[in-house]
């Protein structure tokens, strides 16, 4: 009877362990199924394999989400305005003031301090609710005069309810796998479910972050404004006014020229000097040639001399020798 005993109660364990074996598989099985056809929905497609309630859920969802009118859809605005004020850090604080009476925030500020130049300038990174939205602008508009202003919305619906059906199927998932784990007795079978529960729970907690950043996109509209005033343009009259500025002005005037001057002769000097050399070796070339034919003109002039005394006609009554 003992053995009888202890070979049923071996069958009923194992039993039980082949239940929790079937329920995770069935269960990962389903998960993976619906995971595949909320991920294909967003292209319209259906999975063969998936449950056909889950498939038909998420199907209905995205029908209706489509059919849905424009102001329930999830919509992401964002806008640049650029505007130019009399004083931007006053500006800056009025319009961080406005937002905050909207309801919204001031994500990021940024100062640039007045110059000579120029009067300073502010940026400031604005979420506003999208329902305060076109008034917040229009206060905004009154702080100085908009240079241009733009906005720009992207449609998320689609994601938004992808994300809520598998959040919501995810959750159930997780449910089941706690209550299996509480039931489970085999250590092989507590691991199996203590690994599958923290996965979807990592998973869950992931989707959970995505579906708050795009609430808080979709709630809280930015728009990037930045702040600033008219170029300053200075105009220096350095016009001499009196005698004392007059004599500044006319050696200013003179020192100028010099220097200038001397800045000439020196990039001058060089070629200069290279003429002087140049000029030089002509000037003793020329000499030179001029000496050589000095004593060869002397002696052909002397003996074209003598030849003429030479050929000179002696007279009729010239006493002969």
């Amino acid at each position: 009877m003992s053995n009888m005993g202890t070979h049923a109660g071996t069958a009923r364990h194992s039993f039980r362990r082949g239940v929790v074996t079937a329920s995770i598989i069935a269960i990962a099985w389903g998960l993976s199924a619906c995971s595949s056809g909320a991920s294909e929905a967003d292209y319209g497609g259906t999975d063969a394999g998936g449950e056909p309630g889950v498939e038909a859920e998420a199907g209905t969802d995205l029908q209706s989400s489509a059919e849905q009118p424009t102001q329930d859809r999830s919509l992401i605005i964002t806008g640049e305005m650029y505007m130019t004020v009399e004083d931007p850090l006053q500006a800056a604080d009025r319009a961080e003031s406005i937002v905050q009476g909207a309801g919204g925030r001031v994500d990021a500020r940024s100062e640039t301090a007045a110059t000579e130049y120029g009067g300073g300038s502010a940026h400031l990174t604005l979420r506003i609710p999208g329902s305060a939205l076109d008034r917040a602008v229009d206060d905004l508009r009154a702080l100085g005069t908009v240079d241009e202003f733009s906005t720009h919305s992207s449609d998320v619906t689609v994601e938004v309810t992808d994300l809520a059906a598998r959040i919501s199927t995810l959750r159930a998932s997780t449910l089941r796998i706690e209550g299996l784990l509480a039931e489970a007795q085999g250590i092989k079978d507590i691991i199996a479910l203590e690994d599958e529960l923290a996965s979807r729970q990592a998973e869950l907690e992931g989707l959970e972050a995505r579906q708050r950043g795009l609430e808080d996109q979709v709630a809280m509209s930015a728009i990037d404004l930045s702040l600033t005033t008219e170029p300053v343009v200075i105009v220096e009259d350095d016009s001499p006014r009196t005698f004392w500025t007059g004599l500044e002005s006319g050696w200013d005037g003179l020192v100028t020229f010099v220097t200038g001057a001397l800045v000439v002769l020196g990039v001058l000097l060089p070629w200069l000097a290279a003429a002087a050399v140049v000029g030089g070796v002509v000037v003793v070339a020329v000499r030179v040639a001029r000496s050589r034919r000095t004593p060869e003109a002397s002696g052909a002039s002397g003996a074209s001399d003598a030849s003429a005394a030479s050929e000179t006609p002696v007279p009729d009554d010239a006493p002969r020798a």
